[in-house]
């Protein structure tokens, strides 16, 4: 895509290498400035993104608050950070997605590039919000969403069990040990983000870089690589690279994934708003008033037309945590058929109505859910005990409505009702 707009450089030396690379890309205007006047340069020039070009800067506290307050106050769309880090160096600018000296320029542009286009869907879903409720102010800020976060890591070597625990006190935490099993995880969960970790062979990584790379749905995805073999995947924009360090590569590759996360939210914000509000913008299920509208429509219309229908109820003993909860919900909304629509309910629990699918083949359909839960989710606790759904089924009679529908499956029939 092509870069429009001004762009802002900061640096305390010229960074005649950056600026050029930028230029080439189709960056323009580019405006370089220091530390200490870099918030009146964003404030002034309004930049599409803001690059960092020193690898360990050192800034006035002054600046750098100031900085921090205009990029946090200066609202539209989200307003990309990079930085160049080398070493161990850590990034000042929370947020900024840090991106090794060491890297080529392609390596910048590919990534500041995928920020952009994060930037770019953020406009639509502002533009989409404001032209359906035009009189109605709703803000859409680029938030931190990085306790829903969720990260595949990948890996059965030495460094292996550090890298599980520098990743999993950051994010929600998938472990894999095969290639064969992440595979199954891309697939089935919501990922924001891959690290591979040490124990396979280099022909196994460049494997699965080759499936990640041409696949359109993984190309953007975070990815960080643990380990001294050479890795060179340009179909990858997000490609971190650190040799022996699991604290740093986890802390290297965060930024990215709370970037992935928040582009996971505008679509599916942005599919609630095409729905009038009838999807919920969390978990990608109806609405909860969406929901009783329709069951109330489905059961007056198995009346009329003599058909079948089945509701089940998913709840999760023991199941406190809300980020566990949600991620169950949006993984649920992955396995419902076209025919059948489900939300989430306060206690954390899925009901589901399964239209024209009598009471054996729900039985089929929910056994299948529930089966593929079962063996996706994992509680947040440190036992990492498996969660277990428990599915309450009833399907309707002619003698029912919605309340004693609901009712036969643990629901409260006042809720229905309203």
């Amino acid at each position: 895509m092509a870069m429009l707009g001004p762009m802002v450089v900061v640096a305390e030396a010229p960074a005649a290498d950056l600026v050029d690379a930028l230029g080439k890309a189709g960056a323009f205007p580019i405006v370089e400035t220091r530390f200490a006047d870099a918030a009146d340069a964003v404030s002034e020039i309004q930049p599409v993104a803001l690059m960092v070009a020193d690898t360990s800067p050192a800034i006035a506290d002054r600046p750098l608050k100031a900085l921090l307050k205009t990029i946090e106050t200066r609202g539209g769309p989200f307003m990309p950070v990079l930085a160049r880090v080398e070493g161990p160096d850590m990034v000042a600018i929370p947020y900024a997605l840090p991106v090794a000296a060491s890297e080529p320029a392609d390596r910048l542009i590919a990534c500041l590039k995928s920020a952009l286009r994060v930037r770019s869907q953020h406009a639509a879903v502002i533009r989409r919000a404001h032209s359906i409720e035009p009189a109605k102010n709703r803000p859409i800020p680029f938030t931190d969403l990085i306790e829903q976060a969720t990260v595949l890591c990948i890996g059965r070597g030495r460094n292996y069990p550090a890298l599980t625990t520098a990743i999993g006190e950051r994010v929600s935490l998938i472990g894999a040990m095969s290639v064969e099993t992440a595979g199954h995880y891309l697939n089935a969960r919501e990922i924001d983000g891959i690290a591979i970790g040490d124990g396979f062979s280099p022909k196994v990584i460049d494997a699965l870089l080759t499936v990640l790379g041409e696949d359109v749905r993984f190309r953007d995805l975070p990815v960080g690589s643990l380990g001294r073999t050479p890795i060179n995947d340009e179909r990858l924009a997000n490609l971190v690279r650190v040799e022996s360090d699991p604290e740093l590569l986890a802390a290297r590759l965060i930024p990215f994934v709370r970037l992935q996360a928040f582009e996971s939210r505008l679509k599916r914000v942005l599919k609630s708003l095409d729905s009038e509000g009838v999807l919920d913008p969390e978990t990608g299920l109806l609405a909860r008033e969406a929901f009783w509208r329709d069951l109330d429509r489905a059961v007056q219309q198995a009346e009329e037309d003599g058909a079948a229908l089945t509701i089940a109820r998913f709840s999760f003993e023991d199941m406190t945590d809300v980020r566990c909860s949600i991620d169950a919900a949006r993984l649920f909304s992955r396995l419902t058929r076209n025919i059948d629509f489900a939300c989430r309910e306060q206690d954390g629990s899925i009901i589901a109505a399964f239209t024209e699918t009598d009471l054996r083949n729900a039985h089929v359909v929910a056994r299948r859910i529930a089966g593929i839960l079962r063996n996706t989710m994992l509680s947040p606790d440190l036992d990492r005990r498996t969660i277990k759904p428990t599915v309450t089924l009833a399907t309707l009679k002619p003698t029912d409505n919605v309340s004693t529908l609901v009712a036969r499956v643990g629901t409260y029939p006042e809720v229905a009702a309203g």
